[in-house]
């Protein structure tokens, strides 16, 4: 599987969610590979199977054709967790 971490300007909040994606998918042992970006470069991305955001941005994210998950808390381990699992054990 691949993901897509983004927000609006690229760096800040997607790069922690990744760093925190990368955990959680490391303790479990999934085969997913994360990238990030800003939100406005979704249009060169293909083959991506989710996308990882901020709940704001959750619309934007779907409405360029991707599955997204929403986050809430930045900080919440579990949150992201829940919403990886959902994602990997349903494809």
């Amino acid at each position: 599987m691949k993901g897509l971490i983004v927000c609006r300007t690229g760096m800040g909040s997607s790069l922690m969610l990744k760093i925190k994606a990368q955990k959680i998918i490391d303790k479990n042992g999934w085969d997913v590979e994360l990238e990030h970006d800003v939100l406005s470069g979704l249009a060169t991305w293909q083959g991506i199977d989710f996308v990882i955001t901020m709940r704001d941005l959750t619309e934007e994210v779907e409405a360029a054709g991707f599955t997204a998950i929403g986050i809430t808390d930045l900080m919440n381990s579990d949150e992201m967790e829940s919403a990886l699992t959902r994602i990997v054990q349903g494809n």
